[in-house]
């Protein structure tokens, strides 16, 4: 191998792949020492997004690199997952086959994942990780209709619990980039995610809301615009997910065929929020 590798030493593919083990040594040296499964299959997962950011440094990357170290280090993951798999705490129980279906996810199993990732959902609804998981599943799968359905109700949910890092799906990441490349980041990007996913025909298979969802979307509607009106709250965040909501309404209102004044009166505080958006919309 040596002698290999004193004549290939001009191989980009071969300095990429001891670039990769190279980052990983510490980190597998590290997880080796952690005791506990879980945590030690949630440190490989959590590598796993510094890896990432190693990776938009590197000028050139190489799938069949990239394969073999997504293949070992999920795969390492998994084995601790499977380890707690006979785990009675409901809500720690939820957690395991979330992490067991990302990794079955990473490894190419859809079909298992899926399995995973709904028993998860069961145990614990409402979890907007385990929801936008489960959708990228469907995606994966090739049933884009569930998997719009899915990705919606995560973003509305919470789109600050999302892992971008861990969705694969053409559908999403598509989405993601191009609200990438409006130039929003961190935080802000993950909440303008649904209102470009509404825009660009990616969130619109829609359910109807049920009477107590409504109050519910009502309330909170309410107390964003009172949040937003403080000078000192974090605008570049309540912009968008304000207008998430607003459209959450206007397709209760739709859905329930409520008068036009009332989806018109949602339509003047988008505009008011945000002219482009409001301009887009009604196009």
């Amino acid at each position: 191998m040596t002698k290999v590798l004193v004549y290939e030493l001009e191989n980009q593919e071969i300095l990429f792949t001891i670039a990769c083990c190279n980052f990983w040594i510490d980190a597998l040296d590290r997880a080796k020492k952690t005791e506990d499964a879980f945590e030690r299959g949630q440190s490989y997962c959590n590598e796993w997004k510094n890896f990432l950011q190693f990776l938009n440094r590197e000028k050139k990357t190489f799938d069949r690199t990239l394969f073999a170290v997504r293949t070992g280090i999920f795969s390492l993951a998994l084995d601790c997952f499977n380890q707690l798999a006979g785990e009675k705490d409901p809500v720690l129980k939820a957690e395991i086959l979330r992490k067991t279906g990302l990794c079955y996810k990473k490894l190419g199993s859809f079909e298992t994942a899926r399995g995973c990732l709904a028993e998860a959902n069961d145990a614990r609804p409402d979890s907007a990780q385990t929801i936008a998981e489960l959708a990228d599943c469907y995606a994966l799968c090739g049933e884009e209709k569930q998997a719009k359905v899915l990705f919606r109700e995560a973003f509305y949910i919470d789109p600050q619990k999302i892992e971008p890092e861990f969705l694969d799906s053409e559908l999403i990441q598509c989405l993601i980039r191009n609200v990438r490349q409006k130039g929003y980041s961190g935080a802000a990007l993950m909440e303008w995610v649904p209102v470009y996913g509404q825009l660009h025909g990616v969130f619109t298979v829609k359910r109807r809301l049920r009477p107590q969802e409504i109050a519910r979307l009502k309330q909170e509607i309410y107390a964003k615009e009172t949040e937003i009106k403080d000078p000192a709250c974090q605008r570049n965040l309540l912009t968008p997910r304000l207008i998430n909501l607003y459209f959450w309404l206007i397709d209760h209102y739709v859905a329930a065929k409520e008068d036009i004044s009332k989806m018109n009166d949602i339509l003047t505080r988008i505009k008011i929020l945000d002219t482009e958006i409001y301009e887009l919309y009604i196009k």
